[in-house]
């Protein structure tokens, strides 16, 4: 694939991104962010399944374009949860400060798994199996969120 493919995979994230984050505002609205984020992880799994499968530039080009319209609105819809489900509080700056901290702990691990499975394996399509690995588990970890959190909210 020539680098100019790859310019055009990330103006296509970039740009689905902000359409991608409009309809998952959209969506929070309608069925409630809990439910919204859990759609965004099973879309998430199937962005990995994809991902391990293609062998074509024009499906390589879908599948930047899924991760635009995912990755935008997860992004600010798991900040807008989150400040939904903090206690009352003036101190809201440590909590956001946990959120970050633990994001970037994510960003460090699954960068980690991402290239150790590729290193294990030899394939970086078993990479991202290792990422699809974490989508399951945080879908699994988000059950464990109180069922009165899952209500319809408007934003």
């Amino acid at each position: 694939m020539p680098d100019s493919g790859l310019i055009v995979a990330i103006l296509l994230i970039q740009i689905l991104g902000a359409i991608g984050a409009y309809l998952m505002s959209w969506l929070s609205g309608r069925i409630g962010n809990i439910r919204t984020l859990m759609i965004s992880i099973i879309i998430w799994i199937g962005v990995c399944a994809a991902a391990f499968v293609i062998t074509t530039e024009i499906q390589f080009y879908f599948l930047a374009a899924s991760v635009g319209l995912v990755m935008g609105g997860v992004q600010a819809l798991s900040r807008s949860t989150y400040s939904k489900m903090l206690p009352e509080t003036k101190d809201h700056a440590s909590y956001f400060s946990f959120f970050d901290v633990t994001e970037k702990v994510g960003i460090v691990l699954g960068t980690f798994f991402f290239g150790f499975m590729e290193y294990a394996t030899g394939s970086i399509r078993y990479s991202v199996l290792s990422v699809a690995f974490f989508f399951i588990l945080g879908m699994l970890l988000m059950f464990f969120i109180p069922r009165k959190e899952w209500k319809v909210t408007k934003n």
